[in-house]
């Protein structure tokens, strides 16, 4: 059962060429946290694992990861983040929020690196990296709205 429903409940994607991060925040708290990685072939089971998570989690938004280059211009997976959010609204009939996720990958891999040297992570922990940077882009996103 989850900790945290209902309102202020807002999941955090981000969307990569082979996996889906996803995250789960508090806007009343600012904090995420990473719930798994999703594969996004084949896409019917996508949508299945994403479905189960929405119905589990009741948000009230998702924010979706935007890939920019470090300049702030697009790059090729920013017109595939910017469909998958589309698809996402029209899905799940509420507000979507694409935010800047520069260097989430990054914090995310220190924050694991972090983790493992206090033995809190294993190394076969990072295949789930996607959701912590999920987690760094959805705190992004709590922190400023």
């Amino acid at each position: 059962m989850p900790e945290m429903t209902g309102s202020g409940i807002w999941l955090g994607l981000d969307v990569g060429t082979r996996d889906l991060g996803v995250a789960v925040g508090n806007e009343l708290t600012g904090r995420a946290r990473p719930l798994r990685t999703l594969a996004m072939l084949p896409e019917p089971q996508l949508w299945r694992a994403l479905d189960a998570l929405v119905g589990e989690w009741q948000p009230q938004g998702i924010v979706v990861g935007l890939p920019l280059t470090r300049d702030g211009g697009e790059q090729p997976m920013t017109a595939r983040a910017r469909s998958f959010a589309g698809r996402v609204q029209e899905r799940y009939r509420r507000p979507v929020v694409q935010q800047d996720e520069r260097g989430s990958t990054q914090v995310a891999r220190r924050q694991f690196a972090a983790e493992r040297a206090a033995g809190n992570a294993r190394r076969k922990h990072a295949v789930e990296i996607d959701a912590h940077a999920a987690a760094v882009i959805l705190e992004n996103y709590l922190g400023t709205s």
